[in-house]
């Protein structure tokens, strides 16, 4: 099951997204710790975080970057850098897309 990860602004317009593989096994590993906001990422629907929830997301990719496997390093990389968008720009949303 795949999931994706956009830069919406608040008309819904996608300026970047991430299509990595292992996207959805970083939420699993993250789940399985119990990380309050991308452990509770919804496989099957839309999970939509704002500038302010941004503070809580990127300790967590960060910290899942450590010990993790090349794959899932390289996915929390690539959803840091759609976070900078969203903290550069008002009314963005990072949306994790589920299947």
């Amino acid at each position: 099951m795949g999931i994706s990860v956009e830069v919406r602004t608040y008309t819904g317009a996608v300026e970047a997204r991430c299509v990595h593989p292992s996207v959805a096994d970083l939420c699993g590993r993250a789940a399985s710790r119990n990380l309050p906001m991308l452990g509770h990422v919804d496989p099957l629907d839309d999970t939509v975080f704002n500038r302010s929830q941004l503070s809580l997301l990127v300790p967590e990719l960060r910290a899942l970057m450590d010990g993790s496997a090349a794959e899932e390093a390289e996915s929390a990389r690539e959803i840091l850098g759609l976070t900078a968008q969203v903290e550069r720009t008002t009314h963005r949303y990072l949306v994790f897309n589920g299947a």
